[in-house]
C-alpha cells in the first residue's frame, strides 16, 4: 500500500470541484435564478452578491478535494478505477448534500428548489469523483485495479461422504 499522492489529490480534487462548480453556476445561476430570486424574496432576503458566490465556489472546490481524497483514501481497500470513484463521491454527496444541505434548509425553502438541488448535487458529487479519480495515481506509479474473483461457472461440487479418504 503506498502513500497518498497529495499533489495528485490536490489536482484531481480541484477538477472534481471545478465540474461540481460548473454543474451548479449553470443549473443555480441560469436554469433555476428565478425560482431562486422568488425564494429570497419570499424571505425578504437579496439574492447572493458576487463575494458569496465566490465563498460558495471555494467550499465546492474543497469538497471536491475532499471527495478525492476519499478516494486516495478507500483505493487500497476497493481497488483503484471509477466503482470507487462513485463510493467515494456518494459519501460525500451523503454528508455535504443530503444530510447537511438538505436536511438544514427545506423547510425554510420551497421543498422542490431543495430537492432539486440535492438530487443535481448526487450528480455532481459523483461525476466530480470519476473525473478526479481518473487524475489521481499513486506515487509510486503502479496502478492496481482489484478484480473480483470469477463467479463458479457451474454448480457447487457435491461433498465428499463422511468416512472416505
Amino acid at each position: 500500500m503506498g502513500k497518498i499522492n497529495k499533489g495528485r489529490v490536490l489536482l484531481g480534487g480541484l477538477l472534481a470541484g471545478l465540474v461540481i462548480t460548473i454543474i451548479e453556476l449553470v443549473v443555480h445561476l441560469a436554469i433555476l435564478s428565478d425560482q431562486w430570486r422568488e425564494a429570497l424574496a419570499a424571505l425578504n432576503l437579496q439574492p447572493l452578491s458576487g463575494g458569496e458566490i465566490a465563498v460558495w465556489a471555494v467550499k465546492l472546490f474543497l469538497a471536491g478535494i475532499f471527495i478525492v481524497w476519499l478516494y486516495a483514501a478507500i483505493r487500497p481497500r476497493y481497488g483503484a478505477g471509477p466503482k470507487t470513484a462513485v463510493c467515494a463521491g456518494l459519501a460525500v454527496w451523503f454528508i455535504a448534500w443530503l444530510l447537511a444541505w438538505g436536511g438544514s434548509v427545506y423547510t425554510i425553502f420551497p421543498c422542490g428548489l431543495v430537492g432539486t438541488g440535492v438530487g443535481l448535487g448526487l450528480v455532481e458529487a459523483v461525476l466530480g469523483a470519476l473525473a478526479g479519480g481518473w487524475v489521481y495515481k499513486e506515487e509510486n506509479g503502479k496502478e492496481e485495479v482489484r478484480e473480483e474473483p470469477a463467479a463458479p461457472s457451474g454448480p457447487p461440487e457435491p461433498p465428499e461422504p463422511p468416512g472416505t479418504i
